[in-house]
């Protein structure tokens, strides 16, 4: 009768960590039964911090190491107010609610271009930081993903809900020093 139950113990032991193994590759491995967009929601983001357009992604879930890829460089303007430009690699270190040592993301700021170092969500709203200043926004800016070239007006026509995104970018322009 012994013997009984340590088989059938040893049988339950092994099929749980089978299982375990198999959800683990999956999680490790899994990159494409998700989006890029997909992921950087999973931690909190909006997807539109992200222009449409990346081919590819690469996660390491144990440091947080994120990358993304486009074909290309890309770069827009929201409304005027600002540029935006994304080299065809971006990356950095994510999890919930921070994206730090981001590289491969840069903004116009007057006449220079600042390479955005960091961006974190407090409740309803999203910080970019440049290193030496830091700008906030609403978090529901960033519910569209832009596209490169054109941003949020693509082909000249803007719907309603995006002007009213636009809008809100170009009045909530403070920017603090850290």
């Amino acid at each position: 009768m012994s013997s009984i139950i340590v088989f059938t113990f040893s049988i339950l032991l092994l099929s749980t960590f089978a299982i375990s193994s198999l959800l683990d590759a999956a999680d490790n491995g899994g990159n494409d039964n998700f989006t890029a967009y997909q992921v950087i929601q999973s931690y909190g983001f909006p997807k539109g911090i992200i222009p449409i357009g990346v081919i590819g992604y690469e996660l390491d879930k144990p440091t947080g190491k994120f990358k993304a890829f486009f074909n290309g460089s890309c770069s827009f303007s929201l409304e005027g107010s600002y540029d935006l430009k994304y080299q065809s690699t971006i990356g950095g270190i994510i999890s919930n609610g921070r994206l730090k040592d981001l590289t491969g993301v840069s903004v116009k700021v007057f006449f220079f271009w600042l390479n955005i170092v960091e961006v974190y969500r407090t409740e309803d709203e999203l910080g970019f930081s440049v290193g030496i200043a830091s700008a906030g926004f609403p978090i529901d800016n960033f519910e569209i993903c832009p596209q490169c070239g054109c941003g949020l007006n693509c082909n000249g026509v803007v719907d309603d809900h995006e002007d009213k995104q636009v809008q809100k970018i170009r009045t909530n322009t403070i920017v603090s020093s850290i």
